[in-house]
């Protein structure tokens, strides 16, 4: 029997459509740039980017909410201060959690300012060179090793700065997600501005750990969100 109903035969027309389609599932193990979501116009070596991490872990761990996933380890810090903290490793971000959908604060925020002495432990490696090598394009805040285990993701939240991403470590079920845009960032040494400032996510859908070097870029109170 044929439906006369029009709102039933339209959506009988559009779903005959959309099964002739054929997804993509090529280009989406690859970058697609979007809102919030860059490339910059330059690269690293992921050889020696791999190599630093693989001697900065002979000499430091990852710290953090490792059994959940989280993992972090510190190339900058303030002037003198030898053991990062907590908030140190994360910081201020907001975060909507229950059906209200308003908007609550975690943790305190971070002056990332102050963040301009390189760990001493790291110096003379590739990623003291990674480091002085942003530093020409843009003031550096806080700049982090961060882990994701498998099958993971981070929280939906907003930050109160953008920032920049180096994939170390990656698989193609390793997506990052800023507002509405979605893509993979593949491990090839390439730059990614991530304008965290909206809300996003990394996951981690993959059978592997994902490693990136996360370096913050301050903003001054007159530019930083509520």
């Amino acid at each position: 029997m044929t439906s006369k109903h029009p709102d039933l035969c339209r959506a009988r027309e559009s779903l005959n459509d959309w099964l002739a389609e054929q997804p993509d599932t090529e280009s989406v193990a690859q970058f697609k740039s979007g809102p919030g979501i860059q490339k910059l116009p330059i690269q690293f070596d992921i050889d020696k980017l791999q190599a630093a991490l693989h001697q900065a872990l002979r000499i430091s761990q990852f710290k953090g909410a490792v059994e959940d996933g989280f993992g972090a380890f510190s190339l900058t810090r303030r002037p003198g201060v030898e053991i990062e903290t907590a908030n140190d490793l994360s910081g201020l971000f907001h975060t909507r959690v229950d059906d209200s959908y308003q908007e609550v604060a975690r943790e305190e925020r971070v002056n990332e300012f102050a963040f301009t002495e390189f760990v001493p432990a790291f110096q003379h490696s590739y990623f003291q060179h990674v480091w002085e090598t942003l530093k020409e394009i843009a003031p550096i805040g806080r700049m982090r090793v961060l882990s994701k285990g498998l099958y993971n993701c981070n929280s939906w939240h907003r930050d109160p700065e953008p920032r920049l991403h180096i994939p170390v470590i990656s698989n193609p079920g390793s997506l990052f997600i800023v507002n509405h845009h979605v893509t993979h960032l593949p491990a090839d040494g390439s730059v990614y501005f991530t304008d965290t400032r909206g809300y996003h996510t990394a996951l981690n859908g993959g059978e592997s750990q994902r490693v990136h070097i996360v370096a913050a870029l301050p903003q001054s109170d007159k530019t930083q969100p509520d």
